[in-house]
């Protein structure tokens, strides 16, 4: 049964919110808040019915990953989920594409669906009104409110936690999330009939992890921000592919560090444990998922110099493919297409990932912690991909960072 407590004190809760958003009461039965470790956590505040705590438990990312396989419209690919097309895209509006963090692809597919009038709105995460450094619910309706929205943001969000009053609304949108959040509501489409209702297209952006608000601090700090309070705009990514992590300063200074250095050096050494045993970076519950799709050199290794963006996008839905066609034949989108080998190639991490899972499950057990429940994703497959060798390192190196509590949950 669904324990808060417990899932957080194990590592696994993702902070997603969904919880909180199936128990807006008044006052909240549960809200989210920024927990001390740097991440989003739900905190229960008064007992939830059994109804409630059942239905979170089947649906919560952090303790349930499951697939139905009856559910696939497409064939399951046993790395990259179910299936249908794969393609490398950038949006044809200039402007949005150099702003966006990966060409703008995913931006291009939004802004088909609002000026068509396919969904009232899109329900996505983007910077506080409150802190350039920080993220929150964003409502878009149009180009601006995509524009502004654009770009990838590496820290904690909730993108669920006011879920339960956007399915009583009136109004259809659309959601953009990180692969857990998509999987939280697709998981919980099964079990509410107003999600299928209100939610006529789930999107999801690859993911390799969140990382904290400690990690931001510290991004900052080595930029040689000395007071965050100083900054007055804050992006990790875009304005160029890759583009800089760039702080604009109060008194008109502007410091910035490159991609390679600001993610795979520092942010991605902060990330909560649950990302660290995801089996699904890659969104497979969504109907459209898109990522970066980096330039390989001659050794088949991605290459991050700066250059004009390009996004893959993967379809997993018929409904995910008619709407991208729908996009690349109204203009919006430029397509071309792309194999699943060269996309191993351009995300190699999210290609051996999968892989990963079931060593550090069995560091979890070992260490004593609850294991989530993930199924009908193939892991087994992926694990023998990586070898009994890779596989017992993995084992190891989860079981010693658990028992140094060198993990934050």
């Amino acid at each position: 049964m669904f324990d808060i407590d417990r899932i957080k004190s194990d590592g696994l809760c993702s902070g997603c919110g969904l919880c909180a958003g199936l128990c807006a009461t008044e006052p909240p039965s549960i809200r989210m808040i920024d927990a001390e470790n740097g991440f989003r956590r739900p905190e229960q505040r008064t007992e939830i019915s059994a109804i409630q705590a059942s239905l979170i438990d089947q649906a919560c990312p952090g303790v349930n990953i499951r697939h139905e396989p009856a559910e696939h419209e497409a064939e399951y690919h046993a790395i990259w989920g179910p299936l249908i097309k794969a393609r490398l895209g950038w949006s044809s509006d200039v402007s949005l594409r150099h702003r966006a963090s990966s060409g703008g692809g995913l931006s291009a597919i939004l802004l088909h669906l609002l000026e068509h009038g396919e969904v009232d709105y899109v329900l996505h995460t983007s910077v506080s009104e409150h802190s350039p450094i920080r993220n929150s619910l964003a409502i878009s309706t149009g180009r601006d409110d995509v524009f502004h929205a654009a770009g990838s943001r590496y820290a904690p969000s909730s993108p669920l936690e006011d879920i339960g009053a956007r399915l009583d609304g009136p109004k259809r949108f659309a959601f953009v999330g990180k692969p857990c959040d998509v999987a939280a509501l697709r998981q919980l489409a099964r079990h509410d009939p107003r999600v299928d209702e209100k939610v006529p297209y789930m999107i999801a952006f690859m993911c390799a992890g969140v990382p904290s608000h400690h990690g931001t601090s510290q991004l900052l700090r080595e930029m040689g921000v000395e007071d965050e309070s100083d900054i007055k705009e804050f992006r990790y990514r875009g304005d160029g592919w890759p583009g800089y992590a760039t702080a604009q300063m109060s008194g008109g200074s502007k410091l910035s560090m490159d991609y390679d250095t600001s993610w795979g050096s520092i942010l991605n050494r902060h990330l909560q444990f649950r990302c660290k045993i995801c089996p699904d970076g890659v969104g497979e519950f969504a109907d459209i998922v898109c990522a970066d799709g980096w330039y390989c050199d001659e050794s088949g290794e991605p290459v991050f110099e700066e250059s004009e963006g390009r996004s893959i996008v993967m379809t997993r839905t018929k409904r995910g493919e008619a709407l991208v066609s729908r996009a690349i034949d109204e203009g919006h989108l430029i397509a071309e297409h792309v194999t699943v080998e060269e996309i191993a190639n351009m995300q190699p991490y999210q290609a051996r990932r999968k892989g990963l899972v079931l060593s550090r499950l069995a560091a979890m057990v070992v260490s004593g912690r609850r294991t989530p429940r993930f199924e009908n994703l193939e892991l087994a497959q992926n694990a023998r991909l990586l070898g009994l060798i890779g596989n017992l390192r993995s084992m190891l190196g989860t079981l010693r960072r658990l028992l140094s509590k060198q993990e934050a949950g």
